[in-house]
């Protein structure tokens, strides 16, 4: 779906302009492993990208965080603040959401 096309589909929705507020929190609806990481992740790997459904409704793709064992669909989760990597010669590090078990 081109830009175009996407604005019009969410303005057909009613949701242009529209403020949401998210909870951050939701359940793995779906998951994948990964073994052979892209580049700047590779230190990372194995890691664990999954599908979470939010509370509120929408998928999202993220990588699961502070995990005891392996996944499970259906889990709890909620959204954290994490390191995801560090670009350039500088060392510029690169935050930005993850999904952790629910702690409460």
């Amino acid at each position: 779906m081109d830009s175009k096309s996407r604005v019009r589909f969410l303005e057909a929705a009613g949701a242009v302009g529209e403020t949401v507020t998210f909870s951050g929190k939701g359940t793995v609806y779906s998951y994948t492993t990964v073994l052979s990481a892209p580049e700047g992740f590779a230190e990372q790997a194995p890691y664990h990208i999954a599908l979470v459904e939010l509370d509120e409704g929408p998928l999202v793709t993220a990588q699961l965080t502070d995990l005891g064992g392996e996944p499970e669909i259906g889990m709890r989760v909620e959204m954290v603040t994490r390191k995801l990597r560090t670009d350039g010669e500088e060392g510029i590090i690169v935050y930005g959401y993850k999904f952790r078990p629910c702690l409460m």
